[in-house]
């Protein structure tokens, strides 16, 4: 049985909004990016210790934290971002959320990713060290423009970093955006890393986020090889389907809806039980 959750952010600013959407869809996980417009990171004590009580009043766990760890450009400076990838595994145990999404930097436009490489590299094996202490891992999500955007670049991070605790978050639109085919040129390569997967699909012609199945995502054709694979994980609804931006995106409660039942229509097609 796969484990359904979502970017809850999507559905409201406020978080007993998102609380109520997700359960009234039969959620019992989140994926925490922001609460009343305050990226997670950001948060004051005060407003943890409501987020938590409010989870709890939901009976509502935390699959991952959504941080913006890694979505600074590669040549600004990283001290501060190593501080705050601490403070990110000080939330999520806080939370006993297992997981922090991040990133591998952004690229300045026109800059030839090789030139970066080993920067990109000794950068995440600085996030890694941390997650190591902490006992967490850490979910490298293919955004867009930055250095893990496409397939090989993916694998070269893993590869290169070496450490169970760095990990794939597996993300169709992203690459259908970068102009890649999703399952056709990443899958084989990448599952024997992919831990996590999120659900949005775009089309290739201009990269529109449409849901799940209506776009060039493959997301069927991935979603059939998991279930032969013997998945078994998150799928984290990122619907982006009323706006998309650098920070995240917004769908509000009706698409963030639709977004859940196009995803949940095609495990029903393929027969696959979900909680």
């Amino acid at each position: 049985m796969w484990t359904l959750s979502g970017f809850s952010d999507e559905i409201s600013p406020d978080f007993t909004e998102q609380c109520e959407v997700a359960t009234s869809l039969g959620l019992r996980h989140l994926e925490v990016r922001s609460a009343w417009d305050v990226n997670i990171l950001d948060l004051t004590p005060d407003q943890r210790k409501t987020l938590k009580q409010t989870l709890l009043a939901y009976g509502l766990g935390v699959s991952s934290i959504g941080s913006p760890i890694g979505k600074i450009f590669i040549d600004e400076d990283f001290a501060p971002h190593l501080d705050r990838m601490r403070h990110a595994a000080e939330v999520a145990h806080e939370l006993h959320a297992p997981y922090i999404r991040i990133f591998s930097f952004f690229l300045r436009p026109g800059a030839d990713p090789a030139e970066h490489r080993a920067e990109v590299i000794d950068r995440m094996r600085a996030l890694v060290r941390v997650a190591e202490d902490a006992d967490l891992i850490l979910l490298h999500e293919n955004e867009k423009q930055i250095y893990g955007d496409v397939p090989a670049r993916c694998l070269d991070l893993i590869r290169s970093v070496g450490s169970p605790y760095l990990r794939l978050a597996w993300d169709p639109a992203n690459f259908v955006q970068v102009g890649v085919r999703p399952f056709t040129d990443g899958y084989a390569m990448l599952r024997p890393h992919v831990e996590y997967i999120q659900i949005k699909d775009a089309h290739a012609a201009d990269g529109t986020v449409v849901p799940a199945g209506q776009g060039d995502g493959e997301v069927a054709a991935t979603i059939r090889a998991l279930r032969h694979d013997g998945f078994d994980g998150f799928f984290s609804l990122e619907p982006h389907l009323a706006a998309g931006h650098a920070t995240g995106g917004f769908s509000g409660p009706e698409l963030f809806r639709t977004a859940w039942q196009a995803f949940t229509n095609i495990l029903k097609t393929e027969g696959i039980e979900y909680a």
